[in-house]
């Protein structure tokens, strides 16, 4: 049975100060929006964007885009009223920032509950503090707990770079250890995780080679800061032609009377594993979700 996918391959940043582009969001072609209240929005403009917010998400018309809400961290005099007005406007998600532990899940977690959020209003978690690399597999675990809703994991690697005092060099390479410390917590607690954001939005080659390296480390996709990234990042994370066309040439294959009870079989002078079938139909819900999106 081919499971349902929900793309996520791009989530775009958009600043919840800028009315014009809360409303320009709403024909980008990307998979999720992240309306910021946090990083892109000046302190004497909070409440400003917050409204803005509120009343663009609550008017609704951004079609089949998953629509993210990102407060500001939880030891901030906003965090409290950015969650009161998140719960009113009934995004699909909250994107906590500075989670270190689990209990800031369980504590955004409780407010929901006393404010009778939709269960369908999931949670989203900023990976970007030294406690949360140290605390991820715990942190990736509210993922099995329905009362936390913790869906994502979103990698805030600016932040990371900050606080830790490493380099964000090309190839990331001082990064791998974390990114993929997050990736294995996130498969464990059963949830999606985002790669973080490409600075430099002009140099396009260069977010192709980040978001191949993230596709190939077993993201689900890429937070983005520019409308240009979106094309690209789409092609990173969607399965290719030709692993769509092979997913379903294995999967036919061990359908076939002869080869339901075997564990592999040979095909095109390779043996192939029944994992790879169950792989391969990941690929083809990917692709059958990502046709369904553009249809609508």
């Amino acid at each position: 049975m081919i499971q349902v996918y929900n793309p996520r391959r791009s989530a775009l940043y958009m600043p919840g100060s800028n009315a014009r582009a809360l409303e320009k969001a709403k024909t980008l072609d990307v998979d999720c929006l992240i309306l910021d209240l946090e990083d892109a929005v000046a302190p004497d403009s909070k409440a400003e964007a917050r409204d803005q917010i509120v009343s663009a998400v609550s008017g609704g018309g951004y079609g089949n885009r998953e629509v993210v809400i990102r407060i500001n961290a939880l030891d901030t005099p906003w965090a409290d009223d950015d969650l009161a007005a998140a719960i009113q406007s009934k995004p699909d998600a909250i994107l906590v920032p500075k989670v270190n532990s689990p209990a800031d899940l369980q504590r955004v977690a409780h407010r929901l509950a006393a404010g009778q959020a939709p269960e369908s209003l999931k949670l989203w978690a900023m990976m970007e503090t030294p406690h949360a690399m140290l605390n991820a597999a715990a942190i990736g675990a509210c993922g099995r707990d329905p009362q936390v809703r913790l869906s994502c994991f979103v990698m805030g690697t600016n932040d990371l770079a900050k606080e830790t005092r490493a380099q964000l060099n090309p190839g990331r390479e001082i990064m791998t250890p974390w990114l993929m410390t997050c990736v294995a917590a996130a498969r464990a607690g059963g949830i999606d995780i985002l790669d973080g954001v490409y600075n430099a939005f002009n140099d396009l080659e260069g977010f192709a080679a980040e978001c191949a390296q993230g596709a190939e480390m077993g993201m689900d996709g890429k937070t983005l800061i520019h409308p240009k990234q979106v094309e690209t990042c789409h092609k990173a994370f969607s399965p290719s032609e030709d692993e769509i066309a092979w997913a379903r040439k294995i999967n036919d294959l061990f359908a076939l009377p002869e080869n339901t009870n075997k564990g592999a079989i040979q095909v095109d002078g390779k043996m192939v594993e029944r994992l790879h079938a169950d792989m391969g139909l990941r690929s083809i819900a990917i692709a059958d979700a990502i046709a369904a999106r553009s249809q609508v």
